[in-house]
């Protein structure tokens, strides 16, 4: 339909470009078949449709001293009529919108984007001459196929009527794809901002009435211990292999407190286990554990009736909220490091307002103001189920019911929720557990670079 429509509209023509054939395999090559030295940064083992060195999109035909991926030999131009969609058509509209959306993408997205388009947007080939893949739907050119940049990208639509038709309601993807106050997200890879702020936009716009990407927040590139992820090489986390020996939410804080962002960073198991025992265990975790085991032991198995909150337990409280605000404001930003840091700030903070009022001591003295901070405390830790949630649900929802709640943590809604005094308490377990570093180590640097 797009295909169609944007031909219609005179937005894709017919010409003749140069590929590379292989004489040895006796075809033409996809361009992730084609390696070669990238002619912009010269950097040797570009590949055909993009440079992993500098981001730039290429064309086979650019690359210098080509090979063949499979054969290793040097392939021949030769000429094949193909589809080219009119980018160059664009070139003022997407300029516009790239402005329009400075203040709201990342910097490195935002300036790439712009780069690319100082230097003019060039038409590119919608068409290949390869076996597989999705055939063009016009007579006389069924045997070529669509360009994978060009019709993987559709997906997004394509997945969403889908899904709207499966859900017996044809017309909802409207609400996503036609409706002015709808936001589009696109979470990609730095290597993917051409193809989702340029050429996806601009099909968009040619094929018209369509929401536009709101957002399109491009994480930098993650490396293993300062190794390149290479699957081919085993070089990689593998996720079933993982979740045999450890729990799901201490990967996913420290991807998430790590996340590449604006910077490459590095996965590394000494920081996994030290982000694991300084930060999971020793912060959250015993905040967690301390005020719900000595509730449980000393008041009767439920949380404490309050009594008249001082200054500083209004202080916490109202810190506690405002933290629910400013993560909300940060997520919908996709600043989702820092939302994570001012959820762990919450409970150091906590900690601290519980070194003060010391409840574990005052109870022999005043068992009500005891009762009154340890209320406090539990309010806070409610309110860091919920704000940690999209980062370790497993976790948070391990909390949520420590706390007495019998449902699931996300139907409170992203408010700070009291939990009723009297409220029955399961008896606590610890939310993590503190991993042996020379263990995970040596067990660790073995499966590397190993066989799965």
């Amino acid at each position: 339909d797009i295909l169609l429509k944007l031909l219609e509209k005179d937005l894709l023509y017919l010409a003749k470009e140069t590929q590379l054939y292989c004489p040895k395999c006796q075809r033409f090559l996809p361009d992730r078949y084609v390696e070669g030295t990238c002619p912009f940064c010269k950097t040797p083992g570009a590949r055909g449709d993009q440079c992993d060195a500098c981001g730039k999109p290429l064309n086979t035909t650019e690359l210098i001293d080509p090979y063949c991926r499979t054969c290793q030999t040097r392939p021949v131009p030769k000429e094949s009529e193909h589809f080219f969609l009119k980018l160059s058509a664009f070139q003022d509209k997407l300029e516009k919108w790239a402005e329009e959306k400075k203040s709201i993408w990342r910097p490195d997205v935002s300036g790439f984007t712009r780069r690319y388009l100082k230097e003019g947007l060039r038409d590119r080939a919608i068409t290949r001459d390869i076996e597989w893949g999705v055939p063009v739907p016009v007579k006389g050119f069924e045997q070529k196929r669509l360009y994978v940049w060009f019709e993987a990208v559709i997906g997004y639509l394509s997945a969403t009527r889908e899904w709207a038709a499966n859900q017996g309601t044809p017309e909802k993807w409207r609400d996503f794809w036609q409706k002015p106050d709808t936001k589009i997200y696109n979470f990609i890879g730095k290597d993917n901002i051409p193809f989702h702020c340029i050429i996806w936009p601009a099909m968009l716009m040619g094929y018209g009435g369509l929401n536009l990407p709101y957002d399109v927040p491009a994480n930098e590139f993650l490396t293993i211990e300062g190794r390149k992820i290479s699957t081919s090489r085993n070089w990689a986390v593998w996720l079933p292999d993982y979740l045999s020996r450890y729990d799901p939410d201490p990967l996913r804080y420290l991807l998430s407190i790590n996340m590449p962002e604006t910077s490459d960073t590095d996965f590394s198991w000494r920081e996994f286990v030290r982000r694991n025992n300084d930060e999971l265990v020793a912060t959250y975790g015993n905040l967690a554990h301390r005020v719900l085991t000595f509730t449980y032991k000393n008041f009767d198995g439920a949380i404490p009736t309050p009594g008249q909150f001082d200054d500083d337990d209004k202080s916490i409280l109202d810190l506690a909220k405002k933290t629910i605000a400013t993560v909300d404001s940060l997520l919908y930003k996709c600043v989702f490091k820092e939302s994570v840091r001012t959820a762990m700030s919450l409970a150091q903070e906590t900690n601290r307002y519980l070194d003060r009022k010391s409840p574990w001591r005052v109870i022999k003295q005043d068992r009500q103001a005891s009762g009154t901070a340890l209320y406090v405390a539990i309010t806070v830790l409610s309110a860091l189920s919920i704000i940690l949630y999209p980062f370790l649900p497993f976790s948070s929802q391990k909390l949520w019911q420590y706390l007495g709640f019998k449902d699931a943590v996300q139907n409170g809604g992203w408010k700070l929720t009291t939990p009723p005094a009297g409220q029955k308490l399961p008896m606590p377990q610890p939310l993590f557990i503190k991993l042996d570093e020379k263990q995970v180590l040596e067990e660790e640097s073995k499966r590397l670079g190993q066989p799965s």
